[in-house]
């Protein structure tokens, strides 16, 4: 039986705590959510007829700041993986040392049999609903699966309308017009870029033919890709929810960077030249004998039933909790060096703190500071990370659990319990 996603995490909080000797009711409070909403989000559709969906928003820890965290669609999400997702934000902003806490939202819905309109007012009336709970020092999403900058302008429109005033940092992932920050876009694809890159270079290994597969090839998966091969690293497997392709040879990234940043629903299967590559199923993506995989997908892609097939060296988590616990300690001892979402993925919550600091202030920097930024907590953290799994003799995943338990430890202890 494959563990679900919110078990894992559980697991991971529990295993963690006792290797640090947490303290039991510190324990306790890392395992409950602070808060959760669940809300009706009825639409009219463009045909006239009414349909309900459900919506959430879980805040998991504000211990260490206002709660952070994006904003999913898709028809799988329910109460329990946001919840997971709100936990793995606390612990990520905690590794990257952002002051925020963690949260996470989502819709149960199949965004792709919605129209561009029908998206907008489930929209807008999702954040109608969870209004209460959000704001700029209170929580602020961002985007995630399958919802984009466009989105968060719904979003921001929405809020700025019940205010009566422009209210730039209530969300983070933004239309450059809109109060965006440049780079944010691609901050978690260059996030897992930079720690790829680190990861090889901590191993002797030389980004330059390095050959790596990705699986999923939406935002954080297509920039990977693209910066990786812009370092001379080969690209020979990518996939989405619609197809995947392979060539041993390397993939044409630029072309296929080409479609996806024109189209406006960028389907791999509907790229012109498809005919010409070689198909390849997720199963055999996720085995191929390459240097890297990047899963960029969803959570629980390698689990104990096929955790034993993965070929590669260095897995580079993309996306948040795409191994599930039982899978880890399978590749723990196969001796596969895992870079884990907590630090890989956080590249997007670094960035979207800088753009929330830049709303605020409303005064906005240029690329090369942004991502000069991003790149000195990303290497800090990788740093951080390393060095304790080396002198504690743990995985990546375990350091990078520590370290981010032990920081919202002192801060829970240093705040106290209210009242």
């Amino acid at each position: 039986m494959v563990q679900s996603f919110y078990d894992s995490v559980l697991e991971q909080i529990d295993v963690t705590a006792e290797r640090i000797s947490l303290d039991k009711g510190v324990h306790k409070m890392l395992r409950q959510p602070e808060r959760e909403l669940t809300v009706g989000v009825p639409i009219e559709k463009d045909d006239g007829d009414i349909e309900v969906f459900t919506g959430y928003r879980v805040q998991h820890s504000g211990a260490r700041g206002p709660c952070k965290g994006g904003i999913r669609y898709h028809p799988a999400t329910d109460l329990d993986e946001v919840r997971a997702l709100a936990a793995l934000m606390s612990f990520k902003c905690a590794v990257a040392n952002v002051p925020f806490g963690g949260a996470k939202g989502g819709i149960t819905c199949d965004p792709t049999g919605l129209s561009n309109k029908e998206l907008q007012r489930l929209t807008k009336r999702y954040i109608a609903m969870i209004l209460p709970i959000i704001g700029p020092r209170r929580d602020i999403p961002a985007p995630d699966v399958f919802t984009d900058a466009q989105t968060m302008g719904w979003i921001m429109d929405a809020v700025s309308m019940y205010e009566g005033k422009t209210v730039l940092d209530i969300v983070t992932g933004k239309p450059l017009d809109l109060g965006g920050s440049l780079g944010r876009r691609e901050a978690t694809g260059r996030g897992v870029m930079l720690n790829t890159v680190e990861v090889l270079d901590r191993l002797g290994k030389d980004p330059k033919g390095t050959t790596v597969a990705i699986q999923g090839f939406g935002n954080v998966g297509s920039v990977a890709a693209q910066l990786l091969h812009e370092k001379g690293s080969k690209i020979v497997a990518i996939s989405d929810v619609s197809a995947g392709y392979y060539d041993p040879d390397g993939l044409d990234i630029p072309s296929l960077m080409n479609f996806v940043e024109t189209e406006d629903r960028p389907l791999l299967c509907n790229h012109p030249e498809c005919q010409g590559f070689n198909t390849i199923d997720n199963d055999s993506l996720l085995a191929l004998d390459v240097d890297v995989l990047i899963p960029a997908a969803l959570e629980n892609q390698v689990h104990s039933g096929n955790a034993d097939s993965i070929s590669a060296d260095i897995i580079v988590e993309g996306a948040n909790g795409p191994i599930s616990k039982n899978g880890d300690s399978i590749l723990n001892e196969k001796g596969t060096t895992v870079v884990p979402d907590i630090l890989a993925n956080s590249g997007g919550v670094i960035v979207s703190y800088f753009e929330w600091v830049q709303g605020i202030q409303s005064f906005f920097w240029g690329v090369d500071e942004v991502n000069a930024n991003l790149k000195n907590i990303m290497l800090s953290s990788f740093n951080d990370v390393w060095e304790l799994s080396k002198e504690k003799d743990v995985s990546m995943r375990d350091s990078a659990f520590m370290i981010s338990l032990d920081k919202m430890a002192k801060a829970i202890e240093l705040r106290g319990i209210f009242p």
